[in-house]
């Protein structure tokens, strides 16, 4: 079993089942609330739109900015939690974060908003850091659920970011909730630093030859390559939602203020449920199947959205399926890239979440274009479309790699023996 650095068993944990039951919730708060930094904005638009005077489609760049951070430092940031020591890296990023978020609370112009929310995107991608963490202090027969717990921390705090952030921007303004998420920031900083052991780097190898090795996995693994495609267009159908939503619940359809449009968020806890369900059904071998039945749901979600513009029943009924169906997705991808890369969960986090939120960064530029011109309808085809592509992709990318395997392929548990090795070889 690994050790803190200082020889000390990591706390928390046992040899036969991993990390304890309070050290997974520490975790899963971490990444929620550092998660929820990104999302804040999106029940917002009208208000910080009407504050500085743009149009909404102006203000949904917000989105756009928050979501290219993230994936920049998806990209440079998160393979340096196989390289450092991850408690530390964890507190600074907390602390970079509560920085990034004052400066939002203050900025006194649109552009300085935008390069504020773009940091923020940046050093919140520490909870992408927290996951493969969690996944890697698990033992192989409890992996799934470890990370579909963590994991539902992170949906929890997208969903529950739009419900506070409404809340607090009907009572103080959107500034207020910028200012309250720095604090939060900061408190969680000093948990991380008591609570989260020494963990300890894997790898030994340089910065730049960290960084060659994610794309060397990436060429290497057609798992992984697989994931990747369907994790962009997954994350692409939730950020057109989430995106359009505010839209349509502040127009003229339905006139609702920031507190009720967050309040629409907690439609979505469906889905964190679904995420333990999720990873034990991945521990168990039958993540193929759960992949198809998610997409399955996230089509059908689609078309009660597009009635949403004339009934809130089904609005709100497309919004429950449509989160359920995304984080069964996500558990069932990240459960099958990590079980194939034990000494490079990070490297292989990258890939995938920056994959992800490219996805997700141009679904929002495309809704921000779509919206004006076709409405809440227009969004809707849009977001059936990329459901549809999904679905065809992966039952086509199966058959495929079905056929070339030459038997039926479950979502593999064979570790990849390309990968660096402790001493950093390719």
């Amino acid at each position: 079993m690994r050790r803190a650095g200082d020889g000390r068993t990591l706390a928390g944990m046992s040899q036969s089942t991993g990390p304890g039951r309070a050290l997974v919730l520490t975790l899963a708060v971490v990444t929620g609330a550092a998660v929820a930094n990104i999302y804040y904005a999106q029940p917002l638009l009208a208000a910080i739109a009407g504050d500085f005077t743009t149009s909404t489609g102006t203000a949904a760049l917000l989105v756009t900015a928050s979501q290219l951070g993230y994936a920049a430092a998806l990209a440079l940031l998160v393979p340096l939690g196989d390289l450092l020591e991850r408690r530390r890296l964890v507190t600074v990023l907390l602390v970079v974060t509560a920085i990034g978020l004052v400066a939002a609370a203050v900025a006194p112009t649109f552009p300085a908003l935008v390069a504020a929310i773009f940091a923020v995107g940046v050093s919140s991608a520490v909870a992408q850091i927290v996951v493969p963490l969690a996944a890697s202090l698990a033992p192989d027969a409890t992996r799934g659920r470890v990370v579909g717990t963590v994991m539902s921390g992170l949906l929890i705090g997208i969903l529950v970011a739009r419900t506070v952030a409404g809340g607090l921007a009907e009572l103080g303004g959107w500034r207020l909730v910028y200012g309250l998420a720095a604090a939060v920031m900061l408190v969680l900083a000093v948990v991380v630093r008591l609570r989260l052991p020494r963990v300890e780097p894997e790898q030994s190898i340089s910065y730049g030859a960290l960084l060659g090795s994610v794309v060397a996995i990436v060429r290497t693994e057609a798992v992984l390559r697989q994931r990747m495609v369907l994790g962009a267009l997954g994350m692409g159908g939730f950020t057109i939602l989430w995106t359009a939503l505010t839209f349509l619940l502040s127009g003229p359809d339905y006139r609702f203020g920031e507190a009720t449009i967050g309040l629409f968020g907690l439609a979505g806890l469906a889905g964190a449920a679904a995420a333990p369900v999720a990873g034990r059904l991945a521990d168990r071998g039958r993540g193929g199947r759960t992949v198809t039945g998610a997409f399955v749901v996230l089509v059908v979600s689609w078309g009660l959205l597009a009635a949403g513009a004339v009934s809130l029943v089904a609005l709100v009924a497309g919004i429950v399926l449509l989160d359920l169906a995304q984080q069964t997705l996500q558990i069932s991808h990240q459960s099958a890239i990590y079980a194939r890369s034990p000494g490079a969960r990070s490297r292989v986090t990258t890939a995938f979440i920056v994959s992800a939120f490219l996805g997700g960064a141009a679904a929002s530029a495309a809704t921000s274009a779509v919206y004006p011109m076709a409405g809440w309808f227009g969004v809707s085809v849009l977001g059936g479309a990329v459901a549809v592509a999904g679905l065809l992709f992966w039952l086509v990318s199966e058959y495929r790699m079905r056929r070339a395997d030459g038997k039926p392929r479950p979502d593999s548990q064979v570790p990849l023996s390309n990968l660096p090795d402790s001493g950093g070889r390719l």
